[in-house]
């Protein structure tokens, strides 16, 4: 078996997924098994105690990049306190055979500015450009973005008082990423009970996942590994997406315009 093949293995055995050499063409190219598609995790944004937003994390089913089967999925946040509004979205395109980044797209609304990036990833290659730059730049081994992680984070084994490192981040400058196991927990959220375990996730750089927002993130300790909860400083102040329902479809105004 090649290195590659191996880490493959690896990854589909932590999901939960029968190993590699009795997987069938068809059983690849299904959604992650728990990542089904359609999966929408609908929460209430919180400044303190109030209430100031929405937000979505929302599997959206299969697409085609590159002649490979792609796994996309996608994050909003909608709301803000007064004088200060913010409408974000990230989208993201990860390999169901490989869990690698192939495509990142973030569009930020923030403060009446907006911030648009897109990035097309080849792991197979070993580059990344970003939409209207032309360069051409080096790119890390099984590369994941920032939206990825979230995924990638309920996927892997987490035990209470370990720190896991990866060079995973696709753009090599911003590694490690790192995921520190804090404690369990269980929270009531309007969604109900859940048995947490809470993980301080780290990306050098900016967005949700940077050291500099502080990031905090409770996963459910079940088979589903839902993000309970999470907790991340903007320029305002802290917002906490707490888990409100988790829903057959993604609510319209969360997929809607600006």
């Amino acid at each position: 078996m090649s290195c590659r093949a191996a880490r493959v293995a690896v990854t589909l055995l932590a999901l939960g997924a029968a190993p590699l050499a009795a997987q069938t063409e068809s059983a690849l190219a299904a959604p992650l098994p728990a990542f089904k598609a359609g999966e929408t995790l609908v929460y209430e944004a919180k400044y303190g105690i109030f209430k100031v937003g929405t937000a979505m994390l929302h599997v959206a089913g299969i697409d085609t990049i590159r002649n490979a089967p792609m796994l996309h999925t996608v994050f909003v946040i909608k709301g803000g306190i007064p004088l200060y509004r913010l409408n974000d979205r990230m989208d993201s395109w990860f390999g169901l055979r490989d869990f690698a980044s192939r495509r990142f797209v973030q569009d930020f609304h923030e403060g009446g500015s907006r911030r648009y990036t897109a990035y097309e990833i080849f792991p197979d290659s070993g580059f990344y450009r970003q939409e209207g730059v032309d360069s051409t730049l080096a790119t890390s081994a099984d590369p994941l973005d920032d939206l990825a992680f979230f995924y990638f984070a309920r996927a892997h084994p987490l035990e209470v008082g370990s720190q896991y490192r990866f060079e995973r981040y696709f753009r090599p400058d911003r590694n490690p990423v790192i995921l520190t196991v804090v404690e369990r927990d269980t929270l009531d959220v309007p969604a109900g009970r859940f048995p947490t375990i809470v993980v301080r996730p780290t990306v050098q750089g900016r967005g949700i996942l940077a050291e500099s927002s502080d990031p905090r993130m409770w996963i459910s300790d079940d088979e589903r590994r839902l993000i309970v909860q999470l907790k991340s400083k903007f320029s305002f102040g802290t917002i906490t997406l707490v888990l409100k329902e988790i829903a057959t479809a993604p609510p319209e105004d969360l997929l809607g315009g600006s």
